[in-house]
């Protein structure tokens, strides 16, 4: 009964896998952040879930006069460079913004959104690899530059209002990190 079982299974899970493989956009997408790649990243699901909660977050945020991620550190970002710095911004975002922010996003009930984007940039996080397996991380001087404004930037504020702040920023992040998205 069990390999009967089997039998039918396996083709019909190499049906669905075929299927699934010809829907269009599914193959093929994603980011290239220089000699970096993530596959398998719908950053409309990414975007989706910062939109449905920015009007709240970005309320929240009561210092209009600060920009996190200023034009200094997301303009004119090599492909070099690139890898580096969203290797960076992801992490920190991670392990900072989104730790932090989260008793916030269970009060404002938020919380289903924050996750999305944390599972999300934990996974272009996991999956950021060279496209050939001898190239590593550019840590580029310039790039590492361009996050520690970010990060000066975000410790001249009270940790609270740098979180919001940040947060409330993502948009930005997003946007920026849309020009390495390849369909």
């Amino acid at each position: 009964m069990c390999s009967q079982m089997r039998m039918v299974a396996l083709p019909c899970l190499s049906l669905l896998l075929l299927l699934c493989s010809q829907v269009p956009g599914v193959q093929g997408q994603e980011f290239r952040f220089g000699p970096c790649r993530v596959q398998g990243v719908i950053l409309q699901e990414l975007s989706k879930a910062f939109w449905t909660i920015r009007d709240a977050v970005q309320a929240q945020d009561h210092i209009t006069s600060v920009r996190l991620l200023r034009e200094e550190v997301l303009q004119n970002v090599s492909d070099a460079e690139s890898c580096y710095l969203i290797h960076a911004l992801l992490k920190f975002y991670l392990h900072t913004v989104f730790e932090n922010y989260y008793n916030k996003a269970i009060e404002f009930r938020m919380l289903k959104s924050l996750s999305m984007l944390a599972n999300n940039f934990m996974i272009i996080l996991s999956k950021l690899q060279p496209r050939q397996e001898n190239e590593t991380f550019s840590i580029s001087e310039s790039a590492h530059q361009r996050f520690l404004l970010f990060l000066r930037a975000f410790k001249q504020l009270d940790i609270e209002a740098a979180v919001t702040k940040a947060f409330g920023e993502v948009d930005i992040l997003l946007t920026w990190m849309e020009k390495y998205y390849q369909l």
